[in-house]
């Protein structure tokens, strides 16, 4: 009923891409456009159109090239035998998921602060020169993806941990009495174990190839980095929210969407072929 409600009740209002949508009209009496793609057009030909395109890619796919870590710390927490210190290591880590992205965002600009951030005292104090890391266009997308992975990686493994924990203590002794390593029980019976539960987890990552948050885009966004922190979702704001132009941002939405579901569709058809396990 959730999801009826609130995912499928407004996609009704998706119409307005193709409209000149007009709040004292309403999405059902607004006039069409003509030509009715007017709105896609414009985004395509707009002169920032493949510099948000790859500012976009550059961040999703090195999150995406960071998607196995999750995936080895919880292979490595289910290597630790005292349960005391597995307990403790979980808390530490899943505690800065529950952290605010503004919170998180103080804390990245207070540690790579170029005048007395502890990073940059850090490099000074080894003798190097202080980095305005914020600053750095280049920086950008590494700054944004790591301070993630520091966010979430305890709370991503949990679905591996929890995989792990299904596994058949039998097939572990099994192997342990056959003479199979540590490694070779992470290889050839942990891994398999918990390969379903990888495969869905990545084709839904895919599903998410152009969308990337604009708040804490937002909030580590400034004047010196803007040409590589300038992504899709940043631009809807902007033109949705703060310039009112409602038809527009809709149009650009719906671009990022299709694409979502058809990079999500071509994820879910080869990983089935490769691994048999798929979404549908």
């Amino acid at each position: 009923v959730y999801v009826a409600i609130f995912s499928y009740g407004p996609m009704y209002g998706v119409q307005i891409a193709f409209k000149n949508y007009k709040p004292k009209l309403g999405v059902t009496d607004s006039p069409w456009l003509d030509p009715l793609l007017k709105n896609f057009i414009r985004f395509v030909s707009y002169p920032d159109f493949w510099k948000m395109i790859r500012n976009t890619l550059s961040i999703t796919l090195y999150s995406l090239a960071t998607y196995p870590l999750p995936i080895l710390f919880a292979l490595m927490l289910n290597e630790v035998a005292n349960l005391k210190m597995k307990k403790s290591i979980q808390m530490i880590t899943y505690a800065p998921h529950f952290l605010s992205e503004v919170v998180v965002c103080s804390l990245v600009l207070m540690m790579l602060s170029r005048a007395n951030g502890p990073i940059n005292n850090l490099i000074e104090a080894l003798g190097g020169e202080r980095i305005a890391f914020i600053e750095k266009t280049s920086a950008f997308s590494s700054v944004y993806v790591w301070s993630g992975v520091w966010q979430n990686i305890g709370w991503d493994s949990i679905l591996y941990v929890s995989a792990l924990a299904a596994i058949s203590q039998e097939q572990i002794e099994a192997a342990t009495i056959d003479g199979a390593s540590c490694m070779q029980i992470i290889r050839h019976v942990n891994l398999p174990g918990i390969l379903p539960t990888i495969a869905i987890t990545f084709i839904m990552r895919m599903g998410g190839l152009l969308s990337v948050g604009h708040s804490k885009i937002f909030l580590l966004q400034n004047d010196l980095n803007i040409s590589a922190s300038q992504v899709i979702s940043t631009y809807v704001y902007k033109v949705g929210i703060q310039n009112g132009q409602y038809s527009y941002s809709t149009a650009i939405s719906l671009f990022n969407n299709v694409i979502n579901i058809l990079v999500l569709l071509l994820a879910n058809f080869v990983v089935r072929k490769t691994t048999e396990t798929g979404l549908f």
